[in-house]
């Protein structure tokens, strides 16, 4: 015990200057497994310690005190205490041991999980990404779990906050994985499904050497978020996927697979018949409702497709092609769409005659100029950023050792030597 009171001590003195505080780093590290064998007696010198001036001290401190398991009694002072660490804490000392504040951080989303109250996590945690980020393009371990509990609370306008930000650099794949999927679902929660389709592009194509079960998931969602948006899902992945995906992914995904080739028919009653077959199967995924909004885009598809052959049409008509059950209700479709900004037409209320018009949109409003100058200056931020990375990588000793070797099995210059009666 003495010897807690004393790296008690040296804390308080030693969280001034950079310098001492790297000092007291080396004492902490060296104390870690004596801190967790007192782990159970640790609390009462939390009090001793101010988590605004002794950051690193007391986060040592505190992961040895949550080492242990909680009870749901337990979990509400803790929730407590962590918050209010997070929220005083010092950035450049907790970054010193960033997989403790990690550690103490997931714990915390932990305990919110175990008291069901996932919203008390949401404000805290968004806290911790910020000091434990070296910039707003790097993704931590932190910001999965932060999303999660985003899902879990339905607070998905605090998470988007996070998913607009480009990311550059990842600690662990794992993570990446983890953060398009969870913000493929919030995407998908409020309804801004091509975000969420870039999200789950990411990870079904991302480097895999083995298939997961993030990736499988994410492609069941994208079959189908590509159904809602594009009314169609794509026929392969793009050749920079994994051959891993390639050859997987669809096996595994075979009544996702069905169900989009059955929406490509057009017909309404064979894809409602073929989700009533399949109900128990995209229940068990948690999709049955992303399933049913695939269907109703159907009727969308559909009226779009009309717009392609006439130019004017009764809501009798639409309501009979579209296979609705009454005009009233091709109305209700059709104003919708014209809301969303999906198709352009007018609809005639003496007549019940709706007519179609061309895109309104010239490009050359002021609006219009400012957003395609902005996504300009983006691709050309990012074309920077990637010729950065491409010059690191050709000078990195690993690449190059494995460029070497492939080089040396297919080195197509060598053909030129090639003896002239060996040619075909």
């Amino acid at each position: 015990m003495n010897t807690v009171e004393g790296l008690v001590n040296q804390i308080q003195g030693l969280s001034t200057t950079a310098s001492d505080v790297l000092s007291l780093q080396n004492l902490l590290k060296q104390a870690d497994d004596s801190l967790h064998a007192e782990s159970t007696r640790l609390f009462p010198f939390l009090d001793q310690l101010d988590p605004s001036k002794h950051s690193l001290g007391y986060l040592y401190f505190l992961e040895a005190c949550t080492a242990g398991p909680v009870t749901k009694e337990q979990a509400g002072s803790y929730v407590l205490m962590i918050a209010r660490f997070i929220t005083s804490c010092i950035a450049e000392q907790i970054r010193l041991a960033p997989d403790k504040f990690i550690t103490v951080c997931k714990r915390f989303k932990d305990q919110v999980l175990l008291l069901e109250e996932p919203l008390r996590g949401v404000a805290p945690m968004l806290t911790a990404i910020r000091k434990l980020q070296s910039s707003s393009e790097h993704l931590t371990a932190l910001h999965p779990e932060f999303l999660l509990l985003c899902l879990l609370s339905r607070c998905y306008k605090a998470g988007l906050s996070i998913l607009e930000e480009d990311v550059f650099e990842v600690d662990q794949p794992r993570d990446l994985f983890l953060f398009c999927y969870y913000g493929g679902m919030i995407s998908i929660g409020q309804k801004w499904f091509q975000k969420a389709l870039e999200l789950l592009h990411n990870v079904v194509t991302a480097p895999m050497s083995t298939v997961n079960a993030i990736a499988v998931e994410a492609f069941k969602k994208y079959i189908l978020v590509s159904l809602i948006h594009h009314g169609q899902s794509p026929a392969n992945l793009p050749k920079y996927a994994s051959s891993v995906a390639q050859r997987n992914l669809k096996n595994l995904c075979q009544p996702y697979i069905e169900l989009a080739n059955s929406y490509s028919n057009g017909k309404i009653a064979d894809i409602e018949t073929y989700v009533e077959a399949n109900k128990d199967k995209f229940e068990s995924d948690n999709n049955l409702g992303l399933v049913k909004q695939a269907v109703l885009s159907m009727y969308k598809r559909n009226i779009q497709r009309l717009t392609q052959t006439y130019l004017t049409l009764s809501l009798q008509d639409i309501a009979n092609r579209v296979q609705l059950n009454s005009p009233k209700e091709a109305e209700m479709h059709v104003l919708q769409m014209i809301k969303d900004g999906e198709i352009y037409a007018t609809i005639n209320q003496k007549d019940g005659m709706v007519r179609f018009l061309e895109d309104p949109e010239q490009y050359k409003t002021c609006e219009m100029i400012e957003h395609i100058d902005s996504s300009i200056q983006r691709l050309m931020t990012l074309s920077k950023k990637l010729n950065g990375v491409d010059e690191l990588m050709s000078c990195d000793p690993l690449y190059l050792l494995k460029a070497g070797r492939e080089r040396q099995r297919f080195d197509f210059d060598d053909f030129d030597n090639v003896p002239q009666r060996f040619n075909i």
